[in-house]
């Protein structure tokens, strides 16, 4: 069977052919590939085809595919039983594994995804401080709990609005969007309706809008301004966490927040996320506590031991040198081959994650983001994954590498881009 076929198959079993929308290449077109296998930084469809992979499984398998280490973890486990509901020994080992790397976690509790462990982080902000508001930032997606599927609305300071039926006005309205990387924005929020504030949640390098990093300043100001109003900070690390030695954004930064949120990599590919912070924050949650939140699949072993695998691997110095080498080549590389080309392209890197945009500067906001050329994204997708690799299928995710990445791979891609940009100078794929 090829893709076109089995996607018309799935389209009439699942809705639009997916179970995760981005999966369906709306934004770039094109019938999306069927894999059925993949090792290190490759993966296979059912054609046989074969494809440098640079979304792996869009971020937690930053060893690449089925990683050796990984795979016998998962079958010790399984030999054991895939789930007990009950407490088990490789969630108490990962909780610390975590905590060694985030020492901002002082107690941690496991869930089964990010969105569950942002949508937890967040009601437990709202009992501990006892308030209603939140403040997030617009582009910076936290899952798709209902508080947080808000956009902003018009003019400065706004309340949210659903921007997906289905979520009421009254959910919504308790959450406040606003620019990212706008601190001046968050001072005269906070001024002006500070006491009603539970927590601000951001991504500290906003990673759902295709990596923009920071301003110089920013986070160290949410943290001193939640401070002065008794408001929580809450960093989503969901895919920030882990992709430096350093342990996260925060570290590179040095700040700390109250709350932190992780996923993917502590998964080692299946499904898990976390969120934690010091104990004082943490034993509001039951069973000590009175803040309700629970799971049956809350640190299951298979998870749990394939988590354990890939933190082990990580504590390795050689597994981070060969991840930020890949990251900081394949960023360079783009961006020269680009610049050669006279494509504009604009790039960033931390550690194993990569940001691109073309566009002549790089983005600060989902504004600029929106105004680079998503349509010139779209080709260079199409263009790449038919010379075999295949990169997000959206202009607005972060480009993922692996330690499984050789030199040759990223050389190669490098090399396969800069094939497209000049076709793209060339007029071959509508520059202008």
């Amino acid at each position: 069977m090829d893709n076109k076929s089995m996607f018309e198959t799935a389209c009439s079993h699942l809705v639009g052919g997916v179970n995760s929308p981005v999966r369906a290449w709306k934004a770039v077109g094109g019938t999306p590939r069927f894999y059925v296998r993949g090792k290190g930084p490759r993966v296979y469809d059912v054609e046989g085809r074969e494809y440098l992979d640079y979304v792996c499984s869009w971020g937690p398998l930053i060893l690449g595919h089925s990683h050796p280490s990984v795979v016998e973890a998962v079958q010790r486990a399984a030999e054991m039983s895939t789930s007990f509901g009950a407490p088990c020994v490789q969630e108490v080992m990962l909780a610390m594994a975590v905590k060694s790397v985030f020492p901002s976690m002082e107690k941690v509790r496991f869930v089964s995804s990010g969105t569950e462990a942002t949508m937890s982080a967040l009601r437990l902000a709202r009992g501990f401080t006892g308030r209603d508001k939140i403040v997030k930032f617009d582009g910076c997606y936290h899952g798709h709990s209902d508080s947080l599927l808000v956009a902003a609305g018009s003019g400065a300071l706004t309340f949210g609005v659903p921007n997906s039926p289905g979520i009421t006005e009254g959910t919504a309205k308790d959450t406040l969007v606003l620019p990212f990387n706008d601190l001046e924005r968050a001072k005269e929020l906070f001024s002006s309706q500070g006491d009603s504030i539970a927590a601000v949640i951001v991504e500290p390098w906003a990673g759902n809008m295709g990596l923009v990093p920071p301003a110089p300043g920013f986070l160290q100001g949410l943290r001193d301004i939640t401070e002065s109003h008794g408001a929580l900070l809450i960093f989503d690390e969901v895919i920030t966490g882990f992709r430096n030695r350093k342990g996260g954004a925060q570290q590179v930064a040095q700040v700390t927040p109250d709350l932190t949120c992780l996923g993917k990599v502590i998964g080692g590919g299946l499904p898990v996320g976390a969120f934690g912070g010091p104990g004082r924050i943490m034993d509001r949650l039951s069973p000590i506590g009175d803040v309700y939140q629970a799971g049956t699949l809350s640190g299951n072993p298979l998870a749990m031991a394939a988590g354990l695998a890939t933190l082990e691997e990580l504590s390795k110095e050689s597994t981070y040198d060969a991840l930020e080498s890949n990251g900081l080549a394949l960023q360079r590389g783009l961006q020269r081959a680009a610049d050669e080309a006279g494509v504009p392209l604009s790039t960033v890197v931390m550690g194993g994650l990569v940001g691109m945009f073309f566009s002549p500067s790089h983005p600060t906001n989902l504004e600029e983001v929106k105004a680079s050329r998503a349509d010139l994204y779209g080709r260079f997708f199409q263009a790449m994954m038919d010379r075999g690799y295949a990169f997000a299928p959206s202009a607005y995710e972060t480009v993922m590498v692996s330690s499984s990445h050789s030199e040759r791979d990223i050389e190669s891609t490098v090399e396969a881009a800069k094939e497209v940009f000049d076709q793209m100078a060339k007029g071959g794929l509508d520059l202008e």
